[in-house]
C-alpha cells in the first residue's frame, strides 16, 4: 500500500514546482516553513518531505543555519540545461507528424503570449513560452520524457528569473515560436529543426550572457 505522508509530500512537490514554474517562487528566494505549511494546509513535515524531494531536483537548495532557497542556477547548470533541451527538442520537431495534437497547443501557447506581450505583462510571456515548448515536447508521446522535461522547465524558469529586463529575453522567440509552428503544420521539419536550433542557441547566450555581464 502506498504511503499517504509520501503521496502528499509528492503532492505538495508538484504544487511548489509548478509555482517555481509560473514564476511564483524566484531565485534564491527564501521559504518559510511557517508560512507556507499554514498557506498549504499541511504539516512541517509533509512539507519538508516535499523540500527534500525538490532539492534532489535541483531546484531548491538548503543552507545550514538560513534554511531552504529557491536555487539559483549557475553557469554550469544553464549549460546543462540547453544541452538536455536539444536532446529532447530537436529530436521531437524532427520526427513529429503535421498532425500531431500537440501542435494545436503549440499556436495556442503562441497566441497567449502575443496576448500577454501586448499587455506587458512579461511573467505570463514567460509562461507561456514555457507551455509551448512543453507542448513541443508532447509530439514525443513518451510520458516519460514529458515528465523530465516538466523537471526541466521548472530550472528553466529559474534561469529566465535570473534575468532584470525579461523583455529581452522572451519578446524575440514569441514569433520564432510562430514559425515553427506555421513549418512543422507544412510537414517541413528539417527547416523547423533548423529553426529551433539558432532559437535555442540564442536563448542560451542570452542566459549565459547575464554571467558574463
Amino acid at each position: 500500500m502506498r504511503d499517504p505522508a509520501a503521496s502528499l509530500g509528492n503532492t505538495t512537490a508538484a504544487t511548489l514546482r509548478q509555482w517555481i514554474v509560473e514564476g511564483r517562487l524566484l531565485p534564491g528566494q527564501h521559504l518559510s516553513e511557517k508560512q507556507l505549511a499554514e498557506q498549504l494546509e499541511i504539516s512541517r513535515n509533509t512539507l519538508r518531505e516535499a523540500f527534500r524531494l525538490l532539492t534532489q531536483q535541483s531546484l531548491l537548495t538548503h543552507i545550514p543555519y538560513a534554511g531552504v532557497m529557491v536555487a539559483r542556477p549557475d553557469l554550469a547548470a544553464i549549460i546543462d540545461i540547453y544541452r538536455v533541451r536539444r536532446l529532447i527538442e530537436r529530436q521531437a520537431v524532427a520526427e513529429a507528424s503535421p498532425h500531431h495534437p500537440a501542435i494545436e497547443r503549440m499556436e495556442q501557447a503562441v497566441g497567449q503570449a502575443r496576448n500577454a506581450r501586448d499587455a506587458h505583462d512579461w511573467l505570463a510571456v514567460g509562461s507561456a513560452n514555457i507551455d509551448f515548448h512543453r507542448a513541443l515536447v508532447s509530439l514525443t508521446d513518451s510520458p516519460r520524457i514529458e515528465a523530465m522535461y516538466a523537471d526541466l522547465s521548472a530550472e528553466l524558469r529559474l534561469a529566465f528569473g535570473l534575468v532584470n529586463d525579461p523583455a529581452r529575453i522572451h519578446a524575440p522567440y514569441i514569433e520564432s515560436n510562430s514559425d515553427i509552428v506555421a513549418l512543422l503544420r507544412q510537414g517541413n521539419n528539417q527547416q523547423a529543426v533548423a529553426r529551433l536550433e539558432a532559437y535555442l542557441l540564442k536563448s542560451e547566450r542570452s542566459l549565459l550572457a547575464v554571467y558574463n555581464g
